[in-house]
């Protein structure tokens, strides 16, 4: 049973990394990261796959590897981060933009003193 929820998770999260693809605000990485958890504990073979992946298998297997995030894509998280705090700013306003600024401060430290 635990082995199935895994791989519907990992099915789940893979679906989600893909819709990310195509939308701006969306991750893609976050999500292909937490299907190869899932993979790893219900279908090793999907994991490899995703892991020999030639676009998605290199941050994946750095960040598996070294905790490491590249310096392109640490620079289009924070870039993406800042536009959704404009994007609230100009629909929200105030003192709604307060929520993704803090959002942007916290997560964006985390990413930015990650190893690259």
């Amino acid at each position: 049973m635990r082995r199935h929820l895994y791989l519907a998770g990992g099915i789940i999260c893979v679906a989600l990394g893909a819709i990310g693809a195509f939308l701006p605000l969306l991750p893609t990485v976050p999500f292909l990261l937490l299907a190869v958890f899932c993979f790893a504990r219900s279908n090793p073979a999907w994991e490899q796959r995703l892991l020999d992946h030639p676009r998605y298998g290199p941050p994946l297997r750095q960040w598996r590897e070294r905790r490491a995030i590249s310096r392109k894509a640490k620079r289009g998280a924070l870039i993406a981060m800042g536009a959704g705090v404009v994007l609230t700013w100009f629909t929200a306003g105030w003192p709604w933009v307060l929520i993704p600024a803090a959002v942007m401060g916290i997560t964006g430290t985390w990413i930015w003193t990650r190893a690259e």
